[in-house]
């Protein structure tokens, strides 16, 4: 199975966003690479890419804003998952591409997450996710990356309550 795993974004704009997921692949030491393929602006390349993919790719994170098509384009060649993080836009605050990603119809899924950079991070966390089913050492970062997040929130609240007094 190729674990590698492709990311792409409608624009440049969205680099910023999407270096956020790019981060979180390389602290769990997952192959990626990164993609602008814009489904209005370059649709053959989007078309061609989106028909290889299964030869390159494990899955896809596509990011994009406004009408945010690329996520489903992309899910509409391909038979492999494609996670869309919808970006945020300056007219409607990210709604606008919330809502084109999580409106797909039946039989084209595009797991959607959260608008912006925390949507960039959980879309890394979930592609990791998904290819650690098939790779132990990839599972045991997971676990390990789940106990680093649980053991921050007791020292937060140990922090709380020494605050407060209690």
């Amino acid at each position: 199975m190729n674990k590698k795993i492709g990311i792409v974004m409608g624009s440049d704009s969205d680099l910023a966003t999407m270096q956020e997921a790019v981060q979180i692949l390389k602290d769990f030491d997952v192959a990626f690479d990164v993609h602008i393929i814009s489904a209005h602006r370059s649709p053959e390349r989007a078309h061609t890419y989106a028909v290889e993919a299964e030869q390159n790719y494990a899955l896809i994170i596509a990011g994009a804003g406004g009408a945010a098509h690329l996520a489903g384009v992309i899910a509409s060649l391909t038979p492999i998952p494609v996670i869309g993080v919808p970006m945020l836009t300056s007219g409607l605050g990210g709604l606008d591409s919330l809502l084109s990603m999580v409106q797909m119809p039946s039989g084209v899924p595009v797991p959607t997450m959260g608008v912006g950079k925390s949507g960039a991070i959980n879309a890394a966390l979930l592609a990791a996710q998904i290819l650690s089913v098939s790779d132990p050492k990839l599972r045991d970062k997971m676990n390990q990356y789940k106990k680093k997040l649980a053991d921050e929130v007791a020292k937060k609240d140990i922090s709380a309550r020494n605050a407060l007094g209690l």
